[in-house]
């Protein structure tokens, strides 16, 4: 008979599971030990456990399958939790693994290091941060209890907790199982499916907003056949950015409201039938609207319901309204469009001695990207990811809207990890400052990604709120001189011709990571972050004024 370390592990792979990521302690050892000598899934370590879930969350992201991260209990799991907050607010995957006391510590009567308040403080903190939760203390109730935790990590794309006392990691345990995925109604979803295609039709400018559960769900080219068979055209919100860039979907661009191309912002504003796909009611996605989406006339397929003016439709699963909408789509009239199909994105760096902006890296990039291939992307929070929306729409993975920084470097690692894929990593000086660190783990692995640092000795985004504080300065770390002791190359570039040397050398350099320190003049913004920054200040006036 298979222990219960085994039936862990099987039950993972069967549920599509691919590699883990993890920092080994005390109460994990004997687990971290297990997987090892099984070779089940291979296991990935880094240097902090914030970087363990980075890691596991963009491969849970880019991968559409479960991410999964293994600490130690208290001090590891704990450290944790930030990312997981993360992962659970962009509703990802991912199966939190940890070590715990045994029994027999639990009885002894003495306080257990790395524990807080009781030895059940974790598992209710981390109930907070995930939609199903287990401790793993009955061998013969384990098989079902984990199928049913890693059912519910993916019916819900949210994480999900799993608490393995080490003294039952070897512990005789029956096979997996698994759990049946839950059933829709068909009366209600044929219901549904008929109000819907009415309102459709019934609309002047009907349009299609896509977000992140398109790709959780792993629907994106369904989603892009139902947009052309509905001759609807698509936008995609600021955390779905990315989606639909390998479909032939007839994509505007992105909406960000008074922030985001003026055709894009008119067409979502203005349509009177907005379809909206998997896309997260946030701050980030529709705070800069400048007229309020009104959502009587919105059409919202979200959380596993489809809400429309005043009638809601539960449990109904955003793929099997999909697959209901393309078994009975029928061609739509939509409004004549007022931007091309294709986003035009700017190209044609000028390689030239003048001092590097946001939208010159956006431009490097595209050169090189239609020189050499599209490139998957891991931006952290910051004017990286506002400058994201001038790059070719290309995949991406980025923080977009519970915007924690240091995500950037320990997700470039986990997209490779999950791939091999090559990835750019796009991050500010700050954010390097959190988890730049995690580079030094690529010699190990074989990893090569190129990173961009965008350095302007300053927390960028907040100085743009505040202008004139002292607190956003941060002083000149040299990050590239560290890229060699690390295993690595770094370039620290001044001009627009150097920044375009540097990505050609580190495009065409193979084996070791490659980090591009761009340095750029404190207060130069993208033109997209500067449009939010006084997009946000213009719509906050009227309620300043008001006060």
């Amino acid at each position: 008979m298979m222990n219960l370390s085994h039936t862990l592990l099987d039950s993972l792979k069967q549920h599509g599971a691919c590699e883990m990521f993890g920092i080994p302690g005390d109460f994990v050892l004997g687990f971290f030990q297990q997987a090892v000598s099984s070779g089940i899934l291979p296991l990935y370590t880094l240097s902090h456990e914030p970087a363990v879930g980075f890691a596991a969350d963009a491969s849970a992201r880019y991968r559409t399958r479960l991410g999964v991260a293994v600490v130690t209990y208290g001090a590891g799991a704990l450290n944790m939790v930030n990312a997981v907050a993360a992962s659970y607010a962009e509703k990802v995957p991912l199966v939190v693994i940890s070590g715990a006391p045994g029994a027999g510590e639990r009885r002894n009567g003495y306080l257990l290091h790395h524990q807080a308040r009781t030895l059940d403080s974790q598992m209710a903190i981390f109930r907070e941060i995930s939609c199903d939760q287990v401790v793993l203390d009955d061998a013969a109730r384990a098989p079902a209890d984990i199928a049913r935790v890693l059912r519910s990590c993916l019916t819900h794309s949210r994480p999900v907790y799993i608490e393995l006392p080490r003294d039952m990691v070897a512990v005789p345990c029956g096979p997996a199982t698994s759990c049946a995925a839950p059933s829709t109604d068909p009366a209600a979803l044929a219901a549904c499916v008929t109000e819907l295609l009415a309102r459709l039709q019934a609309a002047r400018a009907p349009v299609l907003m896509v977000g992140i559960e398109i790709r959780r769900f792993c629907i994106e080219e369904k989603v892009a056949k139902l947009a052309r068979m509905l001759k609807l055209p698509v936008v995609t919100t600021f955390m779905g950015r990315g989606l639909q860039a390998d479909c032939d979907a007839p994509l505007l661009g992105t909406y960000l409201g008074v922030a985001g191309p003026a055709a894009v912002t008119r067409a979502v504003e203005d349509s009177d039938a907005l379809l909206m796909l998997g896309a997260l009611i946030s701050d980030t996605n529709f705070g800069v609207s400048e007229k309020t989406i009104d959502m009587r006339r919105a059409i919202l397929a979200l959380d596993g319901e489809v809400t429309m003016g005043y009638h809601v439709y539960p449990r109904i699963g955003i793929e099997d309204l999909v697959d209901a909408l393309l078994e009975r789509a029928v061609r739509l009239h939509a409004a004549p469009l007022t931007a091309p199909l294709a986003p035009l994105y700017p190209r044609g760096l000028e390689a030239d001695e003048a001092q590097i902006g946001p939208s010159d890296i956006a431009r490097a990039i595209n050169d090189a990207m239609a020189a050499h291939g599209r490139m998957a992307i891991a931006s952290d929070i910051g004017d990286c990811l506002f400058t994201t929306l001038d790059i070719d729409n290309t995949a991406l993975v980025a923080p977009g809207y519970y915007a924690t920084m240091g995500y950037g470097v320990p997700a470039g690692l986990g997209l490779q990890a999950g791939g091999g894929e090559r990835p750019l990593i796009l991050v500010g000086d700050g954010a390097f400052q959190m988890t730049g660190w995690e580079l030094g783990n690529c010699q190990r692995y074989g990893w090569d990604p190129i990173v961009i640092v965008f350095n302007n000795c300053s927390w960028e985004m907040l100085r743009a709120f505040a202008p004139d504080a002292q607190f956003t300065d941060l002083s000149d770390w040299h990050f590239a001189d560290m890229a060699v002791p690390m295993g690595g190359q770094g370039y620290r570039v001044q001009t627009r011709r150097e920044l375009r040397d540097a990505l050609e050398t580190a495009i065409a350099t193979r084996g070791k990571f490659q980090l591009i320190e761009a340095m750029i003049p404190r207060g130069v913004q993208s033109t997209t972050l500067a449009r939010f920054v006084n997009g946000v200040r213009r719509l906050q006036q009227p309620k300043e004024a008001a006060k």
